[in-house]
């Protein structure tokens, strides 16, 4: 008798350890029936260290975000945009914010509550909600959840293929706009660091340099009367140059000319700018910062005034009829 129960159970233990692992949760998948404050993704830190692939839905559109582990040395880029880097702190703080999502309470699983909650289909161009999926080298899995609205401290989340909704305590920044993740950052030389300006466009060429506090204009000789404030904004044309978008260079468009910043300690910034319709679009040779090499940048329109200067478009106004003359230089 006690060998048939003893027998009975190890079948017992057997059916029970196959049920958990079949049914059981593993890195990437998101807890079932957990009780509060679990882990959304139990063992996930470990596996994301194979995590190549981050890809984002919302409104309908996706956003991919790739780690590149060619030397120098690895990184996160945007494929969209040539591959250009994106702020690593933001991949690390996503990565990380998702491996310690809680599971606090369970909400809705009937999909008509969906949208109240922002765990909609995120598909749908109208959809609050965001597909979050992180991919390993080969294009698997390791994690994947929709997120949705923010509650306190925590946010609504569903896995894509369950039912169930959950309230989760924790926060994973996935914005899907790439303006979001780009360093836009490209150049900053103050304007007492620019000594000289040489211009070139077409067979024209002008040259500007430093005189005390301002820049000059020492080519052509024979120029009209110079505005300040104009003068002023060459100088500052690299003081903090940010792009509102970036490829791989050439750039697109017709070339308009290109102009050289020697600074007070003798470095050179080549600057070429181009027009493509009404976009501004620019490429920089920098041996101080040769991570600008290569990409073209979108800039404001208002900028070829600064880095592409002419000398009618550096005139002072002509005063008005009767009225006194300004200063020039």
């Amino acid at each position: 008798m006690r060998a048939r129960t003893a027998s009975l159970l190890a079948v017992l233990g057997m059916v029970l350890l196959a049920l958990g692992l079949i049914y059981g949760t593993r890195p990437g998948e998101l807890t079932r029936d957990a009780p509060d404050g679990q882990p959304a993704f139990p063992g996930l830190a470990a596996a994301l260290t194979q995590a190549r692939q981050i890809v984002l839905l919302h409104h309908g559109a996706t956003l991919t975000v790739a780690r590149q582990d060619a030397a120098p040395e690895a990184m996160w880029t945007l494929p969209d945009h040539g591959f250009y880097p994106v702020q690593q702190d933001k991949v690390h703080a996503l990565l990380s914010g998702l491996s310690e999502l809680r599971l606090d309470e369970p909400r809705t699983a009937a999909p008509a509550d969906y949208a109240r909650l922002g765990v909609e289909d995120p598909a749908g161009k109208d959809a609050e909600s965001t597909l979050l999926r992180v991919l390993d080298a080969k294009g698997n899995s390791i994690a994947a959840l929709i997120l949705g609205h923010p509650q306190g401290s925590g946010v609504y989340v569903r896995r894509p293929d369950a039912a169930q909704s959950w309230l989760a305590a924790g926060h994973v920044d996935a914005s899907s706009d790439a303006q979001d993740w780009l360093v836009h950052d490209i150049i900053s030389v103050s304007p007492a660091g620019i000594a000289a300006v040489t211009v070139t466009r077409g067979t024209a060429q002008l040259r500007l340099t430093r005189q005390g506090d301002a820049l000059t204009m020492s080519e052509p000789a024979d120029h009209p009367k110079l505005d300040s404030v104009k003068l002023d904004a060459v100088g500052r044309a690299l003081d903090g140059l940010t792009f509102e978008d970036v490829r791989r260079a050439p750039a697109p468009g017709t070339a308009l000319g290109s102009s050289v910043f020697t600074t007070t300690d003798g470095s050179r910034i080549s600057v070429a700018v181009s027009k493509d319709g009404a976009n501004l679009w620019a490429t920089f040779d920098d041996a101080a910062a040769p991570q600008v090499q290569g990409w073209a940048y979108k800039l404001e329109a208002w900028r070829e005034a600064g880095l592409l200067p002419t000398a009618d478009g550096l005139a002072a106004a002509e005063p008005a009829a009767g009225a006194p003359a300004a200063a020039g230089k």
